[in-house]
């Protein structure tokens, strides 16, 4: 068998490993409370939970709308946000937007993460105070699709102005992905749709530098791949303060190797002992939490 089909099958394959337990489930007591089912254009309301006793404490909230960018499907989101204390001024917070990898939910940002509880320990430690949010963007890569989806304008023009509508400031985004959501992460933030984006953190991305028919899962044909190739754009990441983390023993490596060496600009993250799974990802969650707190301050 040609090594190198094989290989970029498994890459395929692994950038959807160990996202099971993002599937949609009922939310546990407390990790988030009930869903509520409002469309986003009204502005969704959540009652929340805290996450931890501390200086600030952080509240979670979850909720789900319909898309007009992903037809017939209900999407579901996840928020974490510090809890500001009453008096004296309260300014609107930034907020980073997490995409979730391949066969994963927005679930993944606090069952697979435990970013929740993160973000809590990063406020404990005096780290610079910023929500996150999530939302479903199903299999799609976070690009444009032959069938009609097309989540990267879902984000755009509906799940980020509603996060906008609950009072965040949209001057200040940050984007963070892992796998297929490390690729999406880089790619919105490579084609300037949303100019608040203050700063991207990929881990583990799923990142190819030409395109093989047996992506057709992320791309549709070799044109799709070309409008949507992260190699290609990655001048235009040049002044964005970035991070890319990759764990050693990933078969994503070489590749995500290859598109950091050409990156323009300064370059934060690291390459360390760790596969393509959760136990990898938490390890570096706290890091990228301090890149993005220091950038969105």
């Amino acid at each position: 068998m040609d090594k190198s089909a094989l290989t970029r099958r498994r890459l395929l394959e692994l950038a959807g490993i160990g996202l099971g337990a993002s599937a949609l489930s009922a939310c546990t007591e407390g990790v988030a409370p009930p869903e509520t089912s409002p469309p986003v254009p009204a502005g969704p309301t959540a009652s929340g939970a805290p996450a931890r006793a501390g200086a600030l404490t952080v509240r979670t909230s979850t909720g789900s709308f319909v898309s007009a960018y992903r037809p017939g499907v209900t999407s579901h989101w996840s928020l974490a946000a510090p809890e500001l204390p009453p008096g004296g001024a309260q300014p609107e917070l930034p907020v980073a937007v997490f995409l979730h990898g391949l066969h994963g939910s927005h679930k993944a940002l606090f069952e697979g993460l435990s970013a929740h509880k993160t973000l809590q320990r990063h406020l404990d430690a005096g780290g610079a105070p910023f929500a996150i949010a999530a939302v479903d963007g199903g299999n799609t890569w976070w690009h444009p699709r032959a069938d009609g989806s097309d989540t990267q304008s879902m984000l755009v023009k509906e799940f980020v102005p509603f996060l906008g509508k609950r009072g965040f400031d949209l001057g200040r985004i940050g984007l963070f992905g892992l796998s297929m959501g490390g690729f999406g992460s880089l790619l919105l933030a490579s084609q300037g749709r949303l100019p608040g984006i203050r700063a991207v953190a990929a881990m583990s991305p799923a990142v190819w530098d030409n395109y093989d028919a047996r992506m057709d899962t992320a791309f549709d044909s070799p044109a799709d791949f070309a409008a949507h190739d992260v190699f290609a754009l990655r001048p235009r990441l040049a002044a964005m303060p970035k991070r890319i983390d990759c764990g050693t023993g990933d078969a994503l490596a070489g590749t995500v190797r290859a598109y950091r060496a050409g990156l323009k600009g300064d370059v934060e993250g690291s390459f360390r002992p760790g596969g393509h799974d959760y136990s990898y990802w938490r390890t570096v969650l706290p890091e990228v939490f301090s890149f993005l707190g220091h950038n969105l301050a």
